[in-house]
């Protein structure tokens, strides 16, 4: 059990530990998702871990976010039944305030690079943040997203997981800033 009080005055319900990542938090609840998108059994495709943490504006770890991750399997497909391309994991179990998720390398999109949409939600954020995952070994397909390529020179970086030297899978460390000088690209829908 976290010792994180769950009080009214987080401005996103329901409560997060409770209500959306129960099992992480030790409750006797089942959740919808988890960090685990791929068992042994049925990954298809190379199998990678991503790792980060949720940064305030004072460069703190955020202790209670919550982070979602939609993706296509290893074909860029979303409609794959074998695939469950959703995942849901909080940043307060760990002893650093990090997340983690285990998936599968998505397949590109037509002209768009693998990548993973990101949804952020927090204590005082009333409205989800959106952002993307891309990968710093694809830096050809990066250079011809258009997404990537709609975004200022200099704020791409905010998007683009950096590939760490991992012995057991390749891991991507992807950090998301909610505000300051490092402030990750955020899109509006």
């Amino acid at each position: 059990m976290n010792n994180i009080d769950l009080t009214p005055s987080q401005t996103v319900g329901p409560f997060f530990a409770y209500g959306i990542t129960a099992e992480q938090y030790g409750y006797g609840y089942t959740q919808i998702a988890n960090n685990k998108l791929v068992s042994d059994e049925d990954a298809n495709g190379n199998r990678i871990k991503i790792t980060g943490r949720v940064i305030d504006g004072a460069g703190d770890p955020i202790p209670d976010a919550v982070i979602e991750i939609w993706q296509g399997d290893n074909k860029g497909s979303y409609s794959n039944p074998s695939f469950r391309g959703f995942g849901r994991v909080g940043t307060g179990t760990s002893h650093d305030n990090s997340f983690e998720f285990e998936t599968i390398k998505p397949g590109r999109i037509g002209n768009e690079a693998s990548h993973i949409n990101v949804i952020v939600l927090m204590r005082g954020l009333l409205t989800h943040a959106f952002t993307r995952i891309y990968f710093s070994d694809e830096e050809e397909a990066n250079q011809q997203d258009p997404v990537l390529n709609s975004i200022a020179i200099e704020r791409r970086k905010t998007l683009i997981a950096q590939k760490v030297h991992d012995s057991h899978m390749v891991r991507y460390r992807f950090d998301i800033h909610m505000q300051g000088d490092n402030e990750t690209v955020f899109f509006e829908f």
